[in-house]
Order: structure tokens, then sequence, then C-alpha cells
């Protein structure tokens, strides 16, 4: 069994004295998981870093067998995202997220989406935005998608400040006024509000929105906890945010 994939480094453990188990997100094969060889070796460290993107073949006698690795650097992004608490927070919460699928389900819809996350991370300013909103995406993939394109009472496309926490559905202001303090807020650059900005505040409340779901759908019934490195990501946002005021969000937060 033998195949060739582009994918994106989630981690790696030890294995034996010179080996290690790798761990990458594919475009085509999913997550995946496979033994390299040497990957302890001053040569390969370098290479085997979360974050970076690599040509990979894999080789196994048979299909279900965790088989083998062969790795090329395609882009080595680790040692930039590194340099930034926020990007190391919200890769270990991406890779976090992804281990929740089933290993070796096709996601390219995800793949794609981690691949401009990875471009961006460490850049503060749009880091939350997109973190949240490949959130909403995982929460689609694994069956429980939100419903934010019109109000869940009344069908209008107007005025959707809420959320639904029963049925995951957008709610008009109108229409959720007598049940506001029971109704999840829906952050306005969610949903493509003109003039709506992703600002500190809208942020937090957008990714307390997403944990909702996550926690009733996801992580009680698998008895799991939410990744301490989510919580991680979020103070580094605000601790950049106080620490250079001026940037997009800050008046908010």
């Amino acid at each position: 069994m033998e195949w060739r994939d582009e994918g994106i480094i989630l981690g790696t453990r030890k294995h034996g004295e010179t080996s290690v188990i790798l761990e990458v997100m594919t475009r085509a094969h999913g997550r995946h998981l496979g033994m390299v060889r040497g990957g302890r070796s001053r040569k390969a460290q370098p290479v085997l870093q979360a974050g970076n993107r690599v040509d990979i073949t894999w080789r196994a006698r048979l299909d279900e067998h965790m088989g083998m690795f062969q790795v090329e650097a395609l882009e080595l992004n680790a040692a930039r995202l590194f340099e930034s608490a926020c990007a190391v927070y919200g890769l270990q919460t991406l890779a976090a997220h992804l281990r929740l699928l089933p290993e070796r389900d096709p996601h390219p819809h995800l793949y794609e989406m981690l691949g401009l996350l990875i471009k961006h991370l460490d850049e503060v300013a749009t880091a939350g935005e997109l973190a949240v909103r490949f959130e909403l995406v995982m929460l689609e993939e694994l069956g429980f998608g939100l419903d934010l394109s019109e109000c869940a009472a009344t069908g209008c496309r107007e005025e959707l400040v809420y959320v639904s926490p029963k049925s995951g559905r957008a709610v008009s202001r109108e229409a959720g006024l007598p049940w506001h303090d029971k109704l999840l807020p829906l952050p306005a650059f969610l949903i493509g509000e003109p003039d709506a900005h992703a600002e500190l505040a809208a942020v937090e409340q957008a990714f307390r929105l997403t944990e909702f779901f996550f926690v009733r759908h996801v992580y009680e019934p698998r008895g799991l906890a939410s990744p301490e490195a989510r919580a991680g990501f979020l103070n580094a946002l605000r601790k950049h945010r106080a620490a250079k005021p001026g940037q997009p969000g800050d008046s908010a937060a």
C-alpha cells in the first residue's frame, strides 16, 4: 500500500531510540499517523515540527497498518509560529479539534482552512476571527453545524442577533426579545453584517457561542474537557491587545 499527499504537521511523539510517530493533517487522506525512522535526528527534527507543511509518502504492507512516512519539507512555518504565544496556543487548539475527527477520514475543506490559519496565526488582528470560523466548520463537519442564515422563528434574514441553544439556529431581534435572556448572543461579524468588525469582545463572544455547542454535542458525550490550549489562545489574544493598544478591537477590549 502506498500514497503520496501534502500535509501539515500536528505533532510527534517519540518511538524507540531514534524514530517518531508523526501526526499530520493531509489534503486527501485526513488526519493520519505514521512512523518516521530517524525522526529524532538533528537533520529531521527541524522538518518534523508542528505547523510545517510537508510532502509525504506513506507505505505499509496492509491498509490498516500504521505504516511508514517519508517526509520532505515544503514550508517551514514552525520557527515563525513559535515566536508568538498566540500562534503556539492556536496551533495546539486546532490540533485538538482535528483529533475529534476519525483518523484517515478526508476533510479537504478543513485542510484548506488549516493552511490559511497557519499563514495568519501570528497575526493577532485576524487570528481570533479565523480560529472561531474554523470552529464553526468543525462543528459542521462533526454533524452539529449552526444555521445562521435566517431566523428560526420568522425566516427573515435581517437583525439576526441571537442563536437558539436548542436548535443552533439564528433568531432575529424582534422574535427573540421575549426570550433574550435564554438565547445566545450572535456576533454580527459571523454573519457578515455591514460595518461589523471582529473586535476582541465580539471574538470572545463568538468563542463562547461555539464552546457551548462543542460542550453539549461533543465534549460531554465523549467525556472530554475543552482543550486547555483554547483558553491559552484567548488569553494570548487579550494580552497582545493590552500590550499593543491602537489595533482593531482594542476599544472593545
